[in-house]
């Protein structure tokens, strides 16, 4: 009996030291997405902008010091911060070569269709010796609406209190997001960027590419448009 106690004594020790596996969830400060918006655990909210990009080197002297002295303008007109993000990942090029192969089976004369596969050949060969990258640059527009602390589990504002505020808040907060970032958008512009707004589904598959980078080039998310949950967010509990 006191060798049994002793064991369980110690499988107990155990047990308390061993840590409790996390969520991979808890590791996110992603509440979820509404309209476009990617809503933090802190409440606050974000909007994010994938904008084109410029051949600097190619442009004449003068055309560069335009584009430093334009960006210096437009950054010093910012009143609110902003996060720039550039982003490399593998290029898929599976459906351009299946694309590629259809047009070679549609194709009339003979040596076009040679053409083709010899360009699909040659392209297969240089991705098997080297990854084909590509670059996406986006700008994160933040907004920290005021007196808001929390995110309840239904999209709903929570302040200090956690008294409910109605949902369409979200609306009069989002109005403001909006105009920072239109503020954004039109700088932007006056460099010779174009930006353009993510929608919630670009968004997710953003961030799934993210935290996801090979398993998001073989499987592909569903369109969020089948679902019908307007608010797009993790269940409450989920081990990975």
């Amino acid at each position: 009996m006191a060798e049994e106690k002793q064991q369980l004594e110690k499988s107990s020790v155990i047990e308390s030291a061993t840590p409790k596996k996390s969520s991979t969830l808890s590791f996110l400060n992603i509440d979820h997405f509404r309209e476009g918006v990617m809503v933090l655990r802190d409440g606050s909210m974000r909007m994010v902008l994938r904008t084109s990009a410029v051949n600097f080197e190619l442009k004449a002297e003068i055309e560069r010091n335009s584009i430093i002295y334009g960006y210096q303008n437009f950054l010093n007109s910012l009143d609110f911060p902003i996060q720039i993000i550039v982003q490399s990942r593998m290029l898929d090029l599976d459906s351009y070569l299946k694309d590629l192969r259809g047009r070679s089976e549609k194709a009339g004369a003979e040596i076009l269709k040679m053409q083709i596969n010899d360009y699909v050949e040659f392209v297969e060969s240089v991705i098997k010796v080297a990854n084909i990258m590509q670059k996406r640059f986006y700008v994160v527009v933040p907004h920290y609406p005021g007196g808001f602390k929390k995110i309840g589990a239904l999209g709903k504002f929570l302040n200090a209190n956690n008294s409910e505020v109605s949902v369409n808040d979200f609306d009069t907060e989002k109005k403001y997001l909006a105009q920072k970032t239109a503020t954004v958008v039109n700088g932007l512009q006056g460099i010779g960027v174009r930006a353009i707004q993510l929608s919630t589904q670009e968004l997710i598959e953003l961030y799934y590419g993210v935290y996801n980078p090979e398993q998001s080039v073989n499987q592909k998310l569903i369109d969020i448009s089948q679902l019908e949950s307007e608010i797009i967010g993790g269940p409450p509990e989920m081990n990975i």
